[in-house]
């Protein structure tokens, strides 16, 4: 009887396996089913949140294993019988990713009616303020960028100072962080932006939510020039 082979995928990740766990185990362990492993041995295509559930499970992350598999030498031989403790080996190099230019901020006070208290950020696109190690993740993502908190109106979320990681690329939902850039009625080198929470996002516009004063506010679709996900903290 001739035996498939298991997908790529399969192979990669095995090699994150907790010692001592049997396959079923660790994705009981991480909280989903154990047909995942069937599935992915035919088809290859797990969710990103089943890789995240299993990764986090075995003490890694998704970004870890991204970049191994960048690298071109996370699919061993071996498969299951592959652990944790494998990922140390010199072999397995580290990718050389090109740097992330972050874009210089600043504050600009107010958006929208006084009593709101929505604050208001400047981007200056033209201007890189540093050059920083990019994230395994956003390896094959160019657009890609790094810009300061410069208040503290989403915090306890992220603070001031803190340098996130923003992605005009990546597909933006409910729930997520975002970089609103805003029309401007003035031509300038600057772009007024908002970093809010997103809470619903319709043809007619969006929804954000800002933590400090905690107030939620509607942006129309025609004041909205792109909306681009902030994929976390960097710094």
């Amino acid at each position: 009887m001739r035996v498939e082979p298991n997908s790529p995928i399969y192979d990669d990740l095995m090699r994150f396996k907790p010692e001592g766990l049997t396959p079923n185990a660790w994705a009981v362990l991480a909280g989903v089913s154990r047909t995942v492993w069937a599935d992915m041995r035919r088809h290859g295509n797990p969710s990103r949140r089943t890789l995240e559930k299993l990764l986090k499970a075995a003490g890694s992350s998704l970004a870890e294993f991204e970049a191994l598999r960048i690298s071109g030498l996370a699919t061993v031989d071996d498969g299951a019988d592959a652990s944790v403790a494998d990922r140390s080996a010199p072999s397995w190099g580290t990718p050389q990713l090109p740097s992330l230019p972050q874009v210089a901020a600043l504050a600009a006070g107010l958006w929208g009616p006084p009593e709101q208290a929505i604050t208001l950020m400047k981007l200056r696109p033209s201007e890189v303020t540093g050059n920083l190690p990019r994230p395994a993740s956003l390896a094959r993502d160019g657009s890609a960028y790094a810009v300061a908190v410069v208040d503290d109106s989403m915090w306890p979320r992220f603070r001031p100072g803190r340098i996130l990681a923003v992605s005009p690329k990546a597909p933006v939902v409910a729930g997520d962080d975002v970089l609103v850039r805003l029309k401007s009625s003035v031509p300038s080198e600057f772009v007024p932006v908002l970093i809010k929470a997103m809470a619903q996002h319709t043809a007619s516009g969006v929804e954000l939510r800002q933590f400090n004063p905690d107030v939620t506010f509607s942006v129309p679709a025609d004041d909205i020039v792109s909306i681009e996900k902030v994929l976390g903290e960097l710094f």
